[in-house]
């Protein structure tokens, strides 16, 4: 029995129907009230652990041979550092506890290449770089629990971690920010674009990597998973390509865009919709994206798809599903 925790997740549903392909028994771990849209049709066992409650989530994992640790908040917001302390890294430290006491043969831990220090544009992000994160506290606490990994294999914990760039592709259930702007984008909701450029990844590429990681991974080691970097303009030339759109010509300033992202958090708050440009998102774009998967792609033979078939599909995946 394999454990997914955060199953419900882009990266965890894509995982499970991954494991559900290759003929494994699934126990997908989610909190109690979890939407279960995106496990339809995998056939996963449900269990329900609240990775702040130690029991709960011991007993949840009790069976499992192996564990796949995708759970945890994800949030920009200053004033939720609380929260992501309790859940990403008390929370990965009670998961430690359980798979050391629960004899988990093997831990595959879901990191963020954000988690990782960033050297100066014109040096390569890699795994030699430590746990050290520059942008938010969501950053800084996958970075924590990173550590907290680490410190459980000196502890005798067989852990691997892995460290995604930008994900996108399809099974996007609860709409990722690539994904809110690929909607956008379709639903001509997009008036203007800044200059930057970021690293992105496929989601079923990341989740192959996942079991390469569980399967092949050295104890102890950290392995980049990502894909190709793209300019925001680039996106937009492959969007008017899948959508048969024009293309957003408006190219703002980013004094203005830093400006303008001061009250989008407070729009989304009467709209309801995700926010594209905020200061956290503006800062990642403007922000080094040479990352080298080289150490995954040799030794774990990772690989990645183009990133114009993984927009295409994440748009046709919408389409199919009925958000466009």
């Amino acid at each position: 029995m394999i454990g997914v925790l955060g199953a419900t997740g882009h990266i965890g549903n894509t995982l499970v129907r991954k494991l559900a392909e290759k003929k494994e028994k699934i126990r997908a771990i989610i909190p109690e009230g979890e939407d279960l849209t995106p496990l339809k049709n995998t056939e996963a066992e449900i269990q329900y652990a609240d990775l702040r409650d130690y029991d709960s989530l011991s007993k949840a994992i009790k069976g499992c041979s192996k564990i796949f640790h995708l759970a945890g908040i994800i949030s920009i917001k200053s004033s939720e550092w609380q929260k992501l302390y309790e859940v990403n890294v008390l929370g990965t430290r009670n998961v430690i506890r359980a798979s050391l006491e629960n004899g988990i043969g093997r831990l595959v831990y879901t990191s963020s290449i954000h988690a990782l220090k960033e050297p100066p544009r014109g040096t390569t992000i890699d795994e030699a770089k430590t746990f050290e994160p520059q942008y938010g506290d969501y950053a800084k606490s996958k970075a924590l629990a990173s550590i907290e990994v680490l410190e459980g294999v000196k502890k005798g914990l067989d852990a691997v971690i892995v460290c995604p760039t930008g994900v996108i592709g399809p099974y996007d259930f609860k709409i990722s920010e690539i994904g809110t702007l690929i909607l956008n984008y379709a639903k001509s909701k997009t008036a203007f674009y800044i200059d930057g450029a970021y690293d992105f990844v496929d989601v079923r590429d990341v989740a192959d990597g996942h079991i390469l990681a569980m399967e092949e991974g050295i104890k102890g080691e950290v392995y980049i998973l990502s894909g190709e970097q793209i300019t925001v303009s680039g996106i937009f030339s492959i969007l008017e390509e899948v959508t048969k759109q024009k293309k957003i010509k408006l190219k703002i300033p980013l004094s203005i865009a830093r400006f303008v992202s001061i009250f989008t958090p407070f729009a989304s708050l009467i709209t309801g919709e995700k926010p594209l440009f905020t200061d956290y998102s503006i800062s990642v774009l403007q922000s080094n994206s040479d990352v080298s998967s080289k150490k995954a792609r040799e030794n774990l033979k990772f690989n990645s798809r183009p990133i114009g078939e993984s927009i295409k599909d994440s748009y046709e995946w919408f389409k199919k599903e009925g958000y466009i």
